[in-house]
């Protein structure tokens, strides 16, 4: 049984949030599941998430509304394709025959509508429809949370701060979950580089809550952006023990901490915290500095999470852009993810996969994945992703190919061009930054001197944005080395 703490019927109705089932216990298994996925933290005493929509199903397997979050959880877990997945396409079709067949609420059937085209690749609609739930139900959770990931993933940086802005005044602290809207608010507010406002309601937040992992993860996002390095190290180092229990995002979380070490370029201490800290291995005794990565991939094969697996995709090319040798490590990786080259789910996925295997130099499933992208460019239906194929994903598959080969000239010229279109892939600007790292790259390597001096340009322009970066001024040293 649920605990009494988690919402009947009667208490979802009391708050204008009806949900279409006689069952209790479905309705609190539903508040279990959503307050797990807010939380960032599966819930062990329930049996996690999955436990949760085991045990849901078997209390109401027609509530459309378990149905839905359940299904919906899976598609914005981007690791599986309702184009290539036929067991995930049929719940999506079961959700919507279910929807159909139901006398349930206006609310409902346009959670139902949003699910739907989200499994299309239609996040624009996807979130226009959770933003009609919101207009006239503005504590729905659901809505709002659904909403703040799509925007995610299409790069849509001030809808996904307007949309927590516009529900604040009708939020009281007698809500569920008021005190995680403080994390969503602040992440929309630093994606729109307003950086000082972004702490200022992070840390309001956690002062309330302190094991927020999002408003920690929202704070670590500040701390990149700004270059405030040691800052972040002592925030991570003190606060650790309040947002580890947050499995889902725990790992992220550490990989930002990472992050701050491959700044200074103190790579060893980046793995130690990578391998650890997210993993929290029980051996700590030495091992060579980069085998001790294969740690990982054993964790990312384990998990199927996908933010896991391109994070551990990024933290490899990042230390190979460094100088770092690390391509024995590219085959393991690649067992986790080839299978995912075919996905296209986002062009976000889609850039970290191919990185690994160019890393692994396997030429031909780099060339399919480049392959899928043209041809999913040539029709795309209402794929947004897909409709940014042919602008944006092959032309930046292509360059990460040229630039694998050498051919640092043609990488540079493919990449220029993409500098302001990027956006639209997802992701953050931080994990973006990537992309950016290997534009100076290619520039700096470039044999033309009109494409050094664009390089010249591009890390005046990040040293104006990031003041005082480590990084940046290795890589202001490094171009004056070459090109001098």
């Amino acid at each position: 049984m649920t605990p009494a703490s988690w919402r009947d019927c009667q208490a979802w109705r009391d708050e204008g949030l009806t949900l279409s089932t006689s069952s209790n216990e479905a309705c609190k298994l539903y508040d279990a599941i959503l307050t797990q996925y807010v939380k960032w933290k599966n819930d062990e005493t329930m049996g996690g998430i999955e436990g949760c929509i085991s045990a849901l199903q078997a209390a109401d397997p027609n509530f459309v509304m378990g149905h839905m979050i359940s299904t919906g959880l899976e598609l914005v877990g981007t690791a599986s394709t309702t184009r290539l997945n036929e067991r995930l396409a049929g719940a999506v079709r079961r959700t919507v025959e279910l929807a159909n067949a139901q006398d349930i609420t206006h609310r409902e059937k346009l959670h139902v509508r949003a699910m739907e085209l989200f499994s299309q690749g239609d996040f624009p609609k996807a979130a226009d429809a959770w933003e009609d739930i919101l207009l006239d139900h503005p504590t729905d959770m659901t809505a709002l949370k659904f909403a703040h990931d799509t925007y995610f993933y299409m790069g849509a940086q001030l809808p996904m701060r307007d949309s927590v802005i516009r529900v604040l005044p009708h939020w009281k602290p007698h809500n569920p979950l008021y005190r995680y809207l403080n994390g969503m608010l602040s992440f929309g507010l630093l994606e729109t580089r307003l950086y000082d406002q972004a702490e200022k309601v992070a840390m309001e937040g956690l002062a309330l809550t302190p094991d927020d992992a999002w408003a920690v993860h929202s704070l670590a996002h500040v701390y990149e952006m700004r270059a405030e390095v040691d800052k972040s190290l002592s925030f991570f180092e003190r606060t650790e023990k309040d947002w580890q229990s947050a499995d889902m995002l725990a790992s992220h979380n550490n990989w930002h901490w990472a992050l701050n070490f491959i700044e200074k370029g103190q790579y060893e201490a980046a793995l130690e915290i990578f391998d650890s800290k997210c993993f929290e291995l029980i051996s700590q005794c030495y091992l060579p500095l980069y085998s001790k990565i294969m740690r990982i991939f054993r964790f990312c094969k384990s998990s199927g999470a996908m933010l896991d697996i391109v994070d551990a995709c990024s933290l490899l090319y990042r230390l190979e852009m460094e100088g770092v040798c690390v391509k024995d490590r590219w085959q393991e990786l690649f067992r986790v993810t080839r299978p995912h080259s075919d996905d296209h789910v986002t062009l976000f996925n889609d850039f970290h996969f191919l990185m690994v295997s160019l890393g692994a130099k396997d030429s031909s499933t780099s060339r399919r994945l480049l392959e899928g992208l043209q041809e999913l460019s040539k029709e795309p239906g209402n794929n947004q992703q897909h409709h940014l194929a042919g602008t944006v994903g092959v032309p930046m598959c292509q360059a990460m190919m040229e630039y694998d080969q050498g051919n640092h000239d043609r990488a540079f010229e493919l990449l220029y061009p993409l500098r302001y279109k990027i956006l639209g892939i997802g992701g953050s600007d931080a994990q973006r930054d990537l992309f950016s790292q290997l534009m100076v790259h290619a520039a700096m390597k470039s044999e033309k001197k009109r494409n050094q001096k664009l390089g010249r340009c591009l890390l005046m322009e990040r040293d104006t944005v990031r003041p005082n970066s480590p990084l940046t001024q290795r890589l202001m040293r490094k171009a004056l080395v070459l090109h001098d």
